[in-house]
């Protein structure tokens, strides 16, 4: 999203409008659901994805059009072949498309999106809202858990961890909270900040050796730090929206590192490690004062049972692990 409100952003400050594409709402089998977004701009080239396929080609032509003629549009496509609505897919879905013409002379849309974007390098849930008349867009504003900026009356229990589309109100989630901590650089941190990365997750690498804290081998990540494993509180502070990933060089370090994070209220808590390892880290934190019930919260051994091995395997069933928790699914 960040990339998209980036080209977008700079499309309007250069003062040339842009067509925002959004999935309003889906049935059945889609290739994207609801608050998926393409941005289309002058050039014919976009950013961000509806869906690909046909579908994507048919947004994006029209898209084109609208740009030109600088209008909004609602349409609806259906999966299936042999009506007129098709796109002669099989998947056997219905989708609703809202275009959005984004005009780089409207002071408000510019501002709009402009602080959009300096929300993403913050850490606060921000959604994007809007009023809809049909296709027309009444109101535009943003919205986080402490109120509104250029909105008012937003209905309540609109900001949902999806995007919610009710009673002509639209609420995107366009910013997530929280950062990801992973405790240790090693290979399979190295492999897991890309793959998280790549999915909208914000990884912090923290180690206490200078050369496994080098951002030069974490480009993607938000920060890489340098300190030791038993004071995490002068570098950091893991807040209930934030990640915990622990995948340190033993066991002495996962034990420190858990003992800092478990009463946290951290919406994840994972841990690498051989069951041996794990029940003896286990063991201590019960012995320290721990409970069992705030032990079973730690996702351990980390990631889905998938028979992973490799550090590229294991960081994608640790970044499936996460995508679940963070789209509220119940976990075995």
């Amino acid at each position: 999203m960040r990339a998209l409100l980036r080209q977008v952003v700079h499309s309007l400050e250069r003062g040339q409008d842009a067509e925002l594409v959004t999935v309003l709402a889906s049935a059945g089998s889609t290739p994207r659901g609801a608050g998926a977004v393409l941005a289309v701009f002058p050039d014919g080239t976009g950013v961000g994805t509806v869906g690909g396929g046909n579908v994507e080609y048919e947004a994006q032509k029209l898209a084109s059009k609208l740009l030109e003629t600088g209008e909004n549009a609602l349409r609806d496509f259906r999966f299936v072949q042999g009506d007129a609505a098709s796109l002669g897919m099989v998947c056997g879905g219905d989708v609703t498309l809202h275009f959005h013409y984004l005009d780089a002379s409207d002071s408000h849309t510019a501002a709009v999106f402009r602080a959009l974007l300096d929300a993403t390098a913050g850490s606060a849930d921000t959604w994007l809202v809007r009023k809809l008349d049909g296709a027309a867009v009444t109101a535009m504003g943003l919205a986080d858990r402490t109120g509104t900026k250029y909105i008012e009356n937003v209905p309540a229990g609109l900001l949902e961890s999806r995007a919610a589309f009710r009673e002509g109100w639209f609420a995107l989630p366009a910013v997530r909270g929280g950062k990801v901590y992973i405790f240790g650089g090693g290979h399979v941190s190295q492999a897991l900040v890309p793959a998280i990365a790549a999915v909208g997750f914000r990884p912090v690498v923290y180690d206490d050796r200078p050369e496994f804290a080098d951002p030069a081998l974490f480009p993607q990540a938000e920060a890489a730090l340098c300190g030791s494993f038993t004071a995490l509180a002068e570098r950091i502070k893991v807040t209930p929206d934030d990640y915990v990933v622990i995948m340190t060089r033993g066991h002495q370090a996962d034990y420190e590192v858990l003992t800092q994070t478990l009463r946290s209220g951290a919406k994840y808590i994972g841990c690498i490690g051989s069951k041996k390892k794990l029940a003896f880290c286990r063991d201590r934190l019960l012995a320290a004062g721990f409970t069992a019930e705030e032990y079973a919260r730690v996702h351990a051994p980390i990631g889905l049972a998938i028979g992973a091995e490799t550090p590229e395997e294991i960081a994608v069933s640790v970044t499936a692990e996460m995508i679940a928790v963070r789209a509220g699914h119940e976990l075995p």
